[in-house]
């Protein structure tokens, strides 16, 4: 009976989607997990993901590329998106919609260097929804609106939040069939359950699944910590790719 193969050489056969989950300050992560894909010659073929991982995806389909996300990333301030204001949510996400717009050489999803269907919340439906039109910015800023720390976002007469409110493995925008890269944020938050849904990994044909556990924990008054999660994460994945696909699944210790 022949071995599972490497994620590399999964990766290899045939062109694939990559997701990319929700989870916090996580970006750092997601974005030092692409680095060491790309560098590998292992780009995506299009691209998805919920709150963290639709902004990177956003921004690697807008055609950010992976040197100016890094830069961005290392230069990134509490005071560049920090914006407290009256509303549903602590900071109205002005600042934020400002960083995106000013880095984004794309504007729109159906012009966007691959395929980008980001998963955000529809407040009125009191559903997950996914966006495959309109700006790139915007559809990022709507699904990164973390309840009670953005105010929703209004696009298209629709107000939206967070991606991962219903969706936080950000596969809602994933097609029947198409073969899938998951990466998948470890939840630590103290808030969820063990065994929550959320924690797990999710199960799908043609998916496979990459956890990194043991990365450091990033928020805005710890965002010195980011760029060594990136390096963590980067690392991390490099050696993911000659790990053998287990369950349809690599899993691994940022540190090992």
């Amino acid at each position: 009976m022949s071995s599972p193969p490497t994620l590399r050489a999964w990766l290899h056969e045939a062109p694939f989607t990559l997701a990319m989950s929700s989870g916090f300050f996580g970006f750092y992560v997601h974005a030092g997990a692409l680095t060491a894909l790309t560098d590998a010659g292992l780009a995506p073929s299009a691209v998805t993901g919920s709150s963290a991982g639709a902004l990177v995806t956003g921004l690697y389909a807008g055609g950010v590329t992976l040197d100016a996300m890094r830069e961005r990333l290392a230069t990134l301030r509490r005071e560049d998106f920090w914006d407290p204001a009256p509303g549903a949510g602590l900071l109205r996400g002005g600042r934020f919609r400002a960083m995106l717009d000013a880095l984004l050489p794309v504007a729109d999803i159906e012009h966007a260097a691959v395929g980008y269907a980001p998963s955000v919340f529809d407040l009125g439906a009191r559903a997950t929804t996914v966006l495959r039109e309109g700006s790139i910015a915007g559809a990022i800023h709507a699904s990164c609106a973390l309840p009670v720390l953005f105010h929703p976002v209004r696009l298209g007469g629709r107000l939206y939040s967070d991606g991962g409110i219903a969706d936080r493995p950000g596969l809602a925008g994933v097609g029947a069939g198409e073969r899938v890269l998951y990466h998948h944020l470890a939840s630590r938050s103290p808030w969820r359950r063990a065994g929550s849904p959320s924690l797990r990994l999710p199960r799908r044909e043609r998916l496979t699944a990459v956890s990194i556990e043991g990365l450091p924990r990033v928020n805005p008054f710890a965002l010195h910590r980011g760029m060594v999660a990136f390096a963590q994460a980067e690392h991390a994945m490099r050696r993911a790719l000659d790990e053998r696909v287990t369950d349809g699944a690599v899993r691994l210790e940022a540190a090992g």
